[in-house]
């Protein structure tokens, strides 16, 4: 082979080589390119993925409770601001105050003076001591006008600056035989008239005037509450309990005249207190002395003895005032409806709708202490949905045993704020 063969021999082996070496690179370029491409996709890809296996769940069960509060707020029913303030108010108050306010008793009864007639450090002392909702003042209480104005207004000053509310000063100003004002010559108020005439009139005018007429002199006394209309049916002849205390055997007649003198209480800055519930018109016995019993069934008692309670209730009555009566056709037992959860919260409450104050018959009758002791008659009237417990035989037992009661968990807190709640809302709207 001649020297030029082999000269173009290297030459073409070059080109070969180079080739060779360029399709390995191609080739190592196009790996290498498609390693990075996996990579970058495999990276994105994990990007996406969850840090554990629970983080989608968790994600959407997070939205999903958000999503849930979120509905469960908009269905909150709206409190109105005058139960708003309440609720303020009770959130501020001790257990001891809060059951103190679940009282009316008499000053006789606070202060330990038989026939107290005066407002002073006595009263004062005992107030700061047992501040109770209210005062119900009697016969022997009340001597004349001004005696009568200085004694509440002092008692009410008291009240204000200890608990920043006021006092319910109360009296039974029926009209006729129960009437501690009119009944007072010292007053110099005129009789009225018996309730059983004014309603044998038929005319609800006059029920009206009676209402308005109680209500000036009351309001111009100092006091705020009238243990009154009477709003039993009359249905027992044989009845000694009411006589002419009501406005006739007519439901719909006594309706009329309830919600009139109701009107007239009312437009003189007078809370009229609806009693006595379910109904004493079918009984014979007094409470005052025993039990009262009623046979009547609940549609029976719906078709008369409580239309006047439910037109009360329809035309916003802010207190009612439950009876010592039995019904044993409607609860099974002879409990009280005083002290019966199913007349007070079930009837009165859940079905006739009243969402006021609930205040018991004075529990110094006998139709409760022959069978209960102060504590155990106010604990039970307090836990079947009574918010006041009116005159017990024995207060300052009554009391203790209600803060006991709660403290060991047989009442219930929510129970006692629910109630003292509808009591301070009904002090503020005076």
């Amino acid at each position: 082979m001649t020297q030029e063969e082999r000269k173009q021999r290297r030459e073409q082996e070059t080109r070969n080589a180079a080739t060779v070496l360029i399709g390995i690179s191609c080739i190592v370029a196009a790996v290498v390119l498609g390693i990075v491409l996996l990579l970058a996709v495999f990276l994105k890809k994990d990007d996406k993925k969850p840090v554990n296996s629970n983080t989608e769940a968790t994600t959407a069960t997070e939205t999903e409770t958000e999503e849930i509060e979120t509905e469960t707020e908009t269905e909150e029913p709206v409190i109105d601001p005058q139960t708003q303030q309440a609720i303020a108010t009770v959130s501020g108050m001790t257990l001891e105050q809060k059951v103190a306010q679940m009282f009316i008793i008499t000053p006789d009864a606070l202060t330990g003076v038989n026939g107290a007639t005066v407002t002073g450090n006595t009263s004062k002392n005992a107030y700061e001591k047992y501040p109770v909702g209210g005062l119900i003042y009697m016969s022997k209480n009340l001597t004349g006008t001004e005696q009568t104005k200085d004694m509440l207004s002092k008692m009410e000053e008291f009240a204000k600056e200890k608990t920043g509310l006021s006092l319910f000063m109360g009296v039974d100003e029926e009209s006729g035989a129960l009437s501690r004002i009119a009944s007072n010559r010292a007053f110099g108020v005129a009789e009225l008239g018996k309730a059983s005439e004014i309603g044998a009139m038929g005319d609800a005018a006059k029920a009206y005037e009676l209402g308005s007429t109680i209500g000036n002199y009351l309001y111009d006394l100092g006091f705020n509450m009238d243990f009154a209309p009477v709003a039993d049916v009359l249905t027992n002849s044989e009845n000694v309990f009411l006589k002419d205390r009501s406005f006739g055997s007519d439901s719909g007649n006594v309706s009329n005249m309830v919600l009139s003198m109701l009107q007239g209480l009312e437009e003189n800055n007078i809370y009229g207190v609806v009693k006595h519930f379910p109904g004493h018109g079918s009984t014979k016995a007094d409470s005052h002395d025993g039990l009262a019993t009623c046979e009547k069934n609940l549609e029976e008692m719906k078709q008369e003895e409580l239309v006047p309670f439910q037109n009360a209730i329809n035309n916003g009555a802010d207190f009612i005032m439950v009876g010592h009566i039995t019904v044993p056709n409607i609860t099974g037992s002879t409990l009280p409806s005083s002290m019966s959860e199913y007349m007070i919260t079930e009837v009165l409450r859940n079905q006739m709708g009243f969402d006021g104050v609930v205040i018991t018959d004075a529990m110094n009758m006998k139709a409760i202490t022959n069978q209960y002791d102060s504590a155990e008659a106010a604990i039970t009237a307090i836990n079947a949905g009574a918010d006041i417990i009116l005159m017990p035989a024995d207060f300052k037992a009554a009391y203790e045993g209600v803060i006991e009661a709660v403290k060991s968990g047989t009442i219930s807190e929510e129970t006692i704020n629910s109630a003292v709640v509808r009591i301070v809302k009904a002090k503020q709207a005076m």
